[in-house]
């Protein structure tokens, strides 16, 4: 039996006795790249996730509301920094990972790729696009990378707090007006679709599912999550008032959960190819601000540099 062998047959045991892998530890190459793809897909997007909500800041309908998105964009800011932290501990700097999103090498969740079209959708987003993120991270806590799952504990209890705050911005539309009703139905129709295709292709269409669930980097497949949201899902909407948009729904007793209609895969594979309604616009406004950025980061690594400098000096007087 050859060393290798020997190698990936250990970090297997590992991974069954739910020991966690850290960044010192052998680990299979291929193990390695879906770490790297993953977490850093996940880092951006909360980086770019900033976007849409960031286009109500000045608009929200109250000091209240605007202070509450204020702090929840900011939260999506510490997430993608504490993962991009993540990447870094599998030997990929933060610059080349920047690098691969500005470019458009990199691929974020497609659901950022949709507009922000009224203050109903500040409550979608939290309640249905959150809520979706929370139903795929909340098992990352387990995952068998540590320091994934280390900062996923911190980044799900704060999404748990977006998901409360969107549902009730769709709670207190839906008891308000008529205007206000019709609203948050609209944002309902226009963002049910996209949360649901989030958790990804069908199981049988990813190709990555079966080895990720094998390395417990994944704890439950697209299909299982995307179930388990649908279940949870339909009766808080039925609670406020709102009709899901999907004629096929219906209550299934014998497996007591929801069946529901034919996802728009076309759609989906379309917006991740980069051809979904603000692709162009999202990528666009992550370059300018990194570009206009980079008086700062000049500043920051000049700073450095001279501190380091002071310091050696100090060492040498010592």
């Amino acid at each position: 039996m050859s060393p290798q062998i020997n190698l990936e047959e250990e970090f297997q045991a590992k991974i069954d006795a739910e020991i966690k892998i850290e960044p010192k530890d052998w680990m299979p190459d291929a193990y390695r790249k879906t770490l790297i793809r993953q977490i850093s897909q996940h880092a951006h997007s909360e980086i770019v996730g900033m976007l849409p909500e960031g286009n109500w800041l000045t608009r929200a309908p109250s000091l209240k509301r605007k202070a509450t998105l204020l702090a929840k964009v900011q939260d999506e800011a510490g997430h993608g920094l504490y993962l991009y932290s993540a990447v870094e501990t599998l030997g990929v700097s933060r610059l080349q990972t920047i690098e691969d999103l500005l470019s458009g090498k990199a691929k974020y969740s497609s659901i950022f790729n949709y507009p922000t079209l009224t203050w109903a959708d500040m409550g979608a987003i939290g309640w249905l696009v959150d809520g979706a993120a929370i139903m795929n991270q909340v098992p990352l806590c387990r995952t068998s990378y540590g320091p994934y799952a280390r900062a996923m504990v911190r980044v799900c209890k704060e999404e748990s707090f977006h998901q409360r705050q969107g549902y009730e911005i769709m709670m207190t539309l839906m008891n308000g007006s008529a205007e206000q009703k019709e609203m948050a139905q609209d944002a309902m129709n226009r963002w049910w679709w996209p949360a649901i295709m989030m958790f990804g292709p069908t199981d049988a269409e990813s190709s990555n599912t079966e080895q990720s669930v094998k390395w417990k980097i994944k704890r439950h497949t697209n299909d299982e999550l995307r179930q388990k949201f649908i279940d949870a899902t339909v009766p808080q909407a039925e609670y406020i008032g709102l009709t899901i948009p999907d004629k096929d729904l219906k209550w299934n007793e014998d497996k007591k959960s929801y069946d529901f209609g034919a996802i728009n895969w076309d759609e989906f594979w379309n917006v991740v190819k980069g051809n979904g309604p603000c692709n162009k616009q999202r990528l666009e406004a992550r370059n300018n601000a990194h570009n206009n950025g980079a008086w700062v980061r000049e500043a920051a690594s000049a700073y450095a540099e001279k501190r380091a400098k002071r310091m050696a000096a100090k060492a040498e007087v010592a």
